[in-house]
C-alpha cells in the first residue's frame, strides 16, 4: 500500500500463492511522489456542451479515412472551448468576432466530421479514491484479441484498451485504490481467457497529460501569438 509519502511497498503486492512477478504477470514497482489520475476531458453546459470533447483528442474524420483540415477560425474556436469548456455560443461569437450563426455552423460541422465527440466531465479519479494508475502490455492468444477486449471492458477499473504493434497485442490503462487493490485488478485481467502474458507498470506521475493545444495552434497564423 502507498505510504503517506506516496512511495510504494512491493511487499503489499503479494497475495498468497501468487507473486506479482510470476511468469504470467511481471509487475514493475515504481516509487511515486504522488499519484493523480486525471481524465482530461472537459464538461460544458448549455446548448454547446458537446464541444468540449476536443480535450480528449482530435479524432478528425479518420474513421472515414479523410482528415479534417482545420482553418484558423476552427482552431481559435477549439482553443477557446478547450480553455473554457463551459462557454456558450453567444460568448464564443463575441470573443471570436463572428456571428453566432457562424459559430453554431462551425460546431455542427466539427461534430459531423467527427472532430468533436462525446462530452464526459473532467474527473479526478484520485479524488474518488483511485490513486494508482497502471499500464499493462498484454500478449493475447492468436485470434482472441476481440474477445479479450470485450472481457476487459467488463472490468470496472480498466479505463482504456488499445490494440498495438510490437511485442504486445493490447495496451491497457487501469486504476486502483491501493497496491493490494491493483493486485486484485491484475488477477482479474490475467484470468481473462485468451490472455497469455501481461507486463504491468505503475505510473509515477504524468508530466505531460492528454493535450491538443499544440496541434490546434498549428492551424493559426504565425502572427496570432502561439503559445510555446
Amino acid at each position: 500500500m502507498a505510504s503517506s509519502h506516496g512511495t510504494v511497498d512491493d511487499t503489499t503486492l503479494r497475495r498468497s500463492g501468487h507473486h506479482v512477478q510470476d511468469s504470467h504477470n511481471e509487475l514493475y514497482i515504481l516509487f511515486s511522489e504522488q499519484q493523480k489520475n486525471m481524465i482530461n476531458t472537459s464538461n460544458m453546459s448549455s446548448a454547446v456542451s458537446a464541444v468540449s470533447a476536443v480535450s480528449a483528442g482530435l479524432v478528425g474524420d479518420q474513421m472515414a479515412g479523410t482528415p479534417y483540415e482545420l482553418d484558423a477560425l476552427d482552431a481559435r474556436l477549439l482553443l477557446l472551448l478547450t480553455d473554457e469548456p463551459r462557454i456558450g455560443v453567444l460568448e464564443c461569437s463575441r470573443r471570436l468576432g463572428v456571428a453566432r450563426g457562424t459559430v453554431q455552423a462551425r460546431l455542427d460541422r466539427l461534430t459531423e466530421r467527427g472532430v468533436l465527440g462525446g462530452f464526459p466531465p473532467e474527473l479526478d479519479l484520485a479524488a474518488l479514491g483511485y490513486g494508482l494508475t497502471a499500464f499493462a502490455t498484454m500478449e493475447i492468444a492468436q485470434g482472441q484479441r476481440q474477445q479479450v477486449a470485450r472481457a476487459l471492458a467488463v472490468i470496472d477499473e480498466v479505463c482504456e484498451v488499445h490494440a498495438t504493434t510490437g511485442q504486445g497485442d493490447l495496451f491497457v490503462r487501469m486504476v486502483a485504490r491501493s497496491n493490494a487493490d491493483l493486485q486484485r485488478v491484475i488477477d482479474e485481467v490475467v484470468a481473462v481467457p485468451g490472455v497469455r502474458r501481461t507486463s504491468t507498470s505503475i505510473a509515477l506521475s504524468s508530466p505531460v497529460g492528454p493535450r491538443v493545444r499544440p496541434l490546434l495552434e498549428r492551424a493559426l497564423p504565425e502572427t496570432s501569438g502561439r503559445q510555446k
